[in-house]
């Protein structure tokens, strides 16, 4: 099954991607100055991140994060498609949630070697990602169709529990599955899509009183409180930019 590109809606000025040879994923830069305010919104994705000569994985977030590049002004990082990484990492998503936590102290030594041998062997460090995200996913086990398609029913608006009745599963289930997958339970998986579709239509012009009904709040209010809550800034601030 073929994987939508893991974009991010909310793109600051000073960050670039384009798709990756990876199904689902998107390598991308972002340089990191000490007027870089914009912080990186809740996706539901997972990245690998090259920053200060460090292999990184950044986790699931539930709000936003604001980055520092240290010494390093530039970061670079691939990102993957929901619920796909894991499979990739071998690693739960989680034990991750919120968090940037150095490969060094997930993998073991001659694994974390090797990564760091591609990334130093590559002409660019978002070639070295890709390079490190292909040599993990050969014989990894396939993304489960059932991930990709709890993402698209989420992101349609299904109810929670009308999805786990959907794909023969117990909401229990579905919400372990979820953890393991995503790094959060479905229903919070629910708003941070529905956060990232009302970005995309508010970005593109849509009035906000009609951005609020099409993605799925009950009214504007209600679609302001989210985006705070879960962006850490109003939704003006963010349409500024």
């Amino acid at each position: 099954m073929d994987l939508p590109d893991a974009a991010d809606v909310y793109v600051p000025q000073d960050y670039r991607e384009r798709p990756s040879g990876i199904p689902g994923a998107v390598v991308w830069t972002r340089d990191i100055t000490a007027d870089s305010t914009a912080p990186v919104l809740p996706d539901g994705c997972m990245d690998l991140l090259w920053i200060n000569d460090r292999l990184m994985v950044a986790g699931p977030d539930t709000r936003a994060h604001h980055p520092s590049a240290g010494g390093n002004p530039q970061v670079s990082g691939i990102r993957f498609f929901p619920g796909t990484a894991p499979a990739l990492l071998a690693i739960p998503a989680h034990e991750f949630r919120n968090a940037r936590v150095d490969m060094a102290a997930v993998w073991s030594p001659a694994l974390h070697r090797h990564a760091i041998d591609l990334l130093t062997a590559a002409c660019t460090p978002t070639a070295g990602l890709e390079a490190v995200a292909r040599w993990r996913s050969t014989g990894a086990d396939p993304v489960a169709p059932a991930m990709i398609r709890i993402v698209a029913e989420l992101r349609a608006g299904t109810r929670v529990a009308d999805l786990a009745d959907t794909l023969g599963l117990g909401t229990r289930r579905l919400h372990r599955m979820s953890l393991d997958a995503f790094g959060y339970g479905p229903k919070t998986l629910a708003r941070i899509l529905r956060m990232q579709q009302a970005l995309a239509l508010a970005r593109s012009g849509t009035p906000l009183a009609v951005t609020a009904a099409q993605a799925g709040y009950s009214d504007q209010s209600h679609l302001s409180r989210e985006i705070k809550e879960l962006a850490g800034v109003p939704l003006t601030h963010l349409l500024q930019r």
